[in-house]
């Protein structure tokens, strides 16, 4: 839904902005359609996801989440943000550089909603992709704020409603 750089310090305060936004919404009750398989090339490998359709619904909740933590938002960040078993040597420049974008350059009408489902090679990934996909529907159970790591997948569990 969204990806910024917080101070750890205002992390309670985040968690308090979102957690008004979440009262205020009826997330159980989105109906999200997954559609198609996707990934991302990085090297031999690539991070794969399914991809899921936006709604209007999604976006304005989306956008609620980005006027909410706006006041706590840091403009960049480095690789020590991040999540790492490595020092930081595990994070892709890339990844900084897509949180620092995320808003504007992924959210809203630019926003692909999707699950990450994991990393593999990018010849069992291409294989994946040319399996058909079964669209299915879902609501979402709950709603939480992770750490990022590598690829930016969530990896350490920081708040939840």
């Amino acid at each position: 839904m969204l990806q910024r750089y917080v101070q750890t310090a205002d992390l309670d305060k985040v968690y308090a902005a979102v957690g008004n936004v979440l009262a205020s919404e009826k997330i159980a009750g989105l109906k999200l359609k997954a559609f198609k398989y996707y990934y991302i090339p990085a090297g031999e490998i690539g991070l794969a996801g399914i991809v899921i359709e936006p709604t209007d619904d999604l976006l304005r909740l989306q956008q609620k989440l980005i006027d909410a933590v706006a006041p706590f938002t840091a403009k960049n960040g480095t690789t020590t943000a991040f999540f790492s078993a490595e020092e930081g040597r595990d994070i892709q420049q890339a990844l900084v550089e897509y949180v620092a974008d995320f808003v504007p350059k992924s959210s809203g009408r630019n926003f692909n909603p999707h699950v990450t489902i994991g990393v593999a090679t990018q010849d069992y990934l291409m294989g994946m992709l040319a399996e058909p996909f079964e669209a299915f529907t879902f609501s979402p159970a709950g709603v939480a704020v992770y750490h990022l790591g590598s690829f930016g997948t969530a990896q350490k569990k920081l708040h939840a409603w």
